[in-house]
């Protein structure tokens, strides 16, 4: 909590808070005195002079208080409010930044939860903090020493409610709080098996399994809702007890102080004040207790979220010193030299000993079996990994040694599954070139082969839902591909997104991509598992468990390579023309 403080907290702000609640403290605790000299010195001796200017005062004082209560809310919740907005932005910039290998230790689910119902948790303790966990420590000393010097026999009655009060409080607080630290990862389960069914409910009814993930969203949800159930019985197992013992203490205090006043050793006003005393001590004592009971699991959502800024990202830029500047002037080229790679905690490598070039205007073509390390090669391309040993070089130049800013400017890419934005047209296809005119969208759209069933949905403002769901899969490939095409860059990706496309579209689409002149002194890497889709290729890497068995152009390789004729010979019939 500490920690989240000193990132997100306005200390001026909270300061202030701080003399707000100061003041509070001081009217709140002056008001007693001021009702005891009321009735001992105005009521008892009938002084209406008296009682108009004491009650004048109570008001001013009173009215004083309210001010600084507002004051004090107003920043408490004000800040509470933004280091939730400053955690927000915090957690969704470092997630942006997470490279595949921290996305995967986290879970798209936990982080979910993390950026919304534990900052929640923040948030909540944090008005607390300012407020109560403030407050309450103060008004509790400093009402005991009034009280005392009230009269100091009746504050004995503190030294047998307030050890019972707060053995009740140890007692509530050592039952619940296990079951607190435990919610936040029962709401990333619920999170994780919601979420699930949520992009999953076609294949959940397609196999008819409703009942099961109903089930299973039950169990999750039940085991959450008796976590919760069992932490605040034990919290509401506090508010009678705490009642209890109050109403005991005023009992006493008012049967001892009937004995001391019929002795004349008190007035009856001070027995007013000390009784106004000791509730402003109970119930401080309470409030305190209440924050101390919130704060461990809004500790355990700190220690997430801290867990999340405090990550190390593997994949970073290079000190100013050890970077080279981008150098514009090379003609495009991409180049592997010996480039060997290891997922995390593997024990055998993925990608082992790739080694080829190709320059401007040349087609490198991937292909393999699933599992091949075909993706996992083009994604260190634009570095969402880093090798384990070799180089790998863009326009000549290494690409650890380039920011990754200027990296990216040189690479356009389409990832193996399509992701669309909820917006438009133009809103997807800007997110490859902000400035792209209507000219230049619909030529990309033409290359991609995409314009006709947008000029059908209404152009290129046309509605596109969450995850592009009014698209079929083909849709969604070729507006995808029209968005990595309208970015002018050097290196031209496509992760198997010609995968849903027929054979007609996907002629007509490589054979645009071919022709375009804006396009004809860029690399293109093309990832496929179709014979068809790679056969012209410049140059085709032939991809097995990792390495490459085979190299070359489409003929080479179909006299002489053996896993690439056999990939060969399952997609096309004997007397088909493999050239085709």
């Amino acid at each position: 909590m500490i920690k989240i403080a000193k990132r997100t907290l306005n200390w001026w702000a909270a300061l202030a808070a701080l003399l707000f609640m100061c003041v509070q403290v001081a009217c709140d605790l002056y008001l007693p005195t001021i009702t005891a000299n009321l009735i001992d010195k105005g009521i008892m001796k009938r002084d209406m002079h008296y009682i108009w200017m004491i009650g004048g005062m109570m008001l001013l004082v009173a009215f004083i208080g309210l001010l600084a209560a507002a004051g004090n809310v107003f920043f408490a919740s004000t800040q509470a409010m933004r280091v939730g907005e400053r955690l927000r932005n915090m957690i969704y910039h470092k997630v942006l930044h997470f490279s595949s290998r921290e996305l995967s230790k986290f879970g798209s689910s936990s982080l979910i939860t993390r950026s919304t119902n534990d900052i929640v948790q923040i948030q909540n303790v944090m008005v607390q903090m300012m407020r109560m966990m403030l407050m309450s420590p103060i008004m509790l000393v400093a009402a005991i020493i009034l009280a005392y010097n009230r009269e100091p026999h009746l504050t004995r009655i503190f030294m047998i409610s307030l050890p019972v009060l707060a053995l009740a409080i140890v007692v509530a607080m050592y039952f619940a709080m296990p079951y607190f630290k435990s919610m936040q990862p029962k709401i990333d389960k619920i999170n994780l098996i919601f979420r699930e069914g949520l992009t999953g409910v076609r294949v959940i009814r397609a196999f008819n399994q409703d009942k099961r993930e109903q089930k299973r969203f039950e169990k999750a949800n039940e085991s959450y809702t008796q976590t919760g159930f069992y932490a605040f019985t034990w919290i509401s197992f506090l508010f009678p007890v705490m009642t209890l013992i109050l109403s005991m203490t005023n009992v006493g205090i008012t049967w001892f102080g009937a004995h001391l006043i019929a002795n004349r050793t008190m007035q009856v006003g001070n027995l007013i004040t000390f009784m106004t005393y000791a509730t402003q001590i109970m119930m401080s004592f309470m409030m305190l207790s209440f924050v101390f009971v919130f704060v461990p699991r809004a500790e355990v959502s700190a220690r997430r979220l801290n867990a999340v800024l405090d990550e190390p990202i593997t994949v970073t830029d290079l000190p100013d010193e050890q970077r080279q500047p981008l150098d514009e002037t090379q003609p495009a080229s991409l180049e592997f030299q010996h480039v060997d790679f290891r997922y995390d905690g593997a024990q055998h490598l993925a990608l082992k000993d790739l080694n080829y070039k190709v320059t401007a205007g040349q087609t490198l073509a991937i292909i393999g079996g699933t599992g091949s390390g075909k993706s996992t090669l083009v994604n260190l391309i634009p570095r969402l990994f880093d090798p384990a040993a070799g180089k790998i070089l863009v326009n000549g130049q290494p690409i650890r040694q380039l920011s990754l800013h200027d990296l990216h400017r040189l690479i356009s890419i389409t990832q193996q599954k399509a992701v669309l934005f909820s917006g438009t047209v133009r809103s997807n296809l800007q997110f490859g070139n902000p400035e792209a005119t209507d000219e230049q969208m619909w030529k990309a759209l033409k290359i991609a082969q995409a314009a006709d069933f947008i000029q059908e949905q209404g152009g290129l403002d046309a509605k596109v839902e969450q995850d592009g769901s009014n698209f079929s899969g083909g849709q969604r490939q070729r507006l995808a591909i029209a968005r990595t095409i309208i970015k002018r860059a050097e290196i031209y990706i496509f992760d198997d997104s010609f995968s849903a496309l027929d054979f007609k579209t996907d002629a007509k689409l490589r054979q645009a991509l071919a022709e375009d002149d804006s396009l004809s002194q860029s690399v293109k890497v093309i990832v496929a598992q179709r014979i068809s889709t790679v056969a012209d290729a410049d140059l085709i890497l032939v991809l097995d468990d990792g390495q490459v068995v085979g190299q070359g152009t489409h003929a080479e390789l179909k006299a002489h390579n053996k896993t690439y004729q056999s990939i060969l010979h399952s997609q096309i019939q004997e007397g088909d023309d493999a050239d085709a």
